[in-house]
């Protein structure tokens, strides 16, 4: 009677992630881009992180680089030098812009200066086949920059005009005491200013940021099908506003002002973005299997 020994395997292992291999002869450059980059993100924590606009950034952030490693393996496939005269132009544009909006104390244009000299960096390094291969994880770094407050004025003042509007015609017609002069709503003794935060743009850039981070990591960055869903996220954001909007004057109405400032303002911003959030993979799923019943990639 003979007996057999199975062979002992050692179990598979995952494949480890590609080492991020430095090359020391760039050193002064790694110490450059930090002298650039530490002073500029701590005046950006300073100014925007502390606030609702610019709460979703450090999440961004750690997203932006893990996206951006992630990618590192096919950037060094096909690394090769960009264009000296182009890039360097370039870089030195960003580095004097930069100097220049430091003097002035502008944390926006210096932190879009800084962005612009490290894409111009990268560019040169690894050239611009390379950038493609990681296109996304270097265009959502964009979203850790804070927004221009004058563009923010700009684009928010027709927003909340029209948000604020559309929800006290449909309130009125239900029958409620409410009317509307320019950004301040009436309802019974209170009144109620429509402030930014109540435009949809804080939440259409966090759950642009958040939304598109889905979408790229389920879709393999297909470009177009990620314009397309930008533009879902951009009407899922407005709209979970509008619905915000209403609920803070229902329950200024019916449970008093201080209810209305107080958690429960909190509570229904946080609660409109988990609903926007949510209405927006359920429409990704649908269009994914309709792609897939037309023979499409889902």
């Amino acid at each position: 009677m003979s007996t057999t020994h199975a062979e002992l395997t050692p179990p598979r292992l995952r494949r480890p992630l590609p080492a991020l291999r430095i090359d020391w002869r760039l050193l002064p450059l790694l110490i450059g881009a930090a002298l650039l980059v530490v002073p500029t993100m701590q005046g950006i924590a300073a100014v925007s992180w502390s606030t609702e606009q610019g709460a979703h950034g450090p999440i961004v952030l750690a997203i932006a680089l893990w996206l951006f490693f992630r990618r590192w393996s096919a950037i060094r496939a096909l690394a090769a030098p960009g264009s000296a005269l182009r890039g360097g132009a370039a870089l030195a544009i960003c580095l004097l812009s930069y100097m220049v909006a430091r003097v002035a104390g502008s944390i926006v244009l210096e932190s879009a200066a800084m962005y612009g000299a490290l894409v111009a960096t990268l560019y040169l390094l690894v050239g611009w086949r390379a950038m493609k291969a990681a296109w996304f994880p270097i265009a959502y770094f964009l979203f850790v920059l804070p927004p221009p407050g004058s563009w923010v004025a700009t684009a928010t003042q027709p927003l909340r005009l029209g948000i604020s509007g559309i929800a006290v015609s449909l309130l009125a017609q239900l029958g409620l005491p409410v009317a509307q002069s320019g950004l301040t709503i009436y309802i019974g003794q209170y009144a109620l200013e429509v402030k930014a935060a109540c435009s949809g743009l804080n939440s259409i850039i966090s759950l642009s940021a958040i939304g598109l981070f889905y979408v790229y990591i389920r879709h393999s960055a297909r470009p177009a099908y990620v314009l397309m869903m930008a533009a879902v996220i951009v009407a899922m954001a407005v709209l979970a506003n509008f619905v915000r909007v209403i609920l803070l004057i229902l329950i200024t109405y019916y449970m008093g002002n201080e209810a209305a400032q107080g958690f429960l303002h909190q509570f229904a911003g946080m609660t409109m973005f988990a609903v926007a959030l949510a209405g927006t993979i359920a429409i990704d799923s649908v269009l994914s299997r309709w792609a897939g019943r037309r023979g499409e990639p889902a």
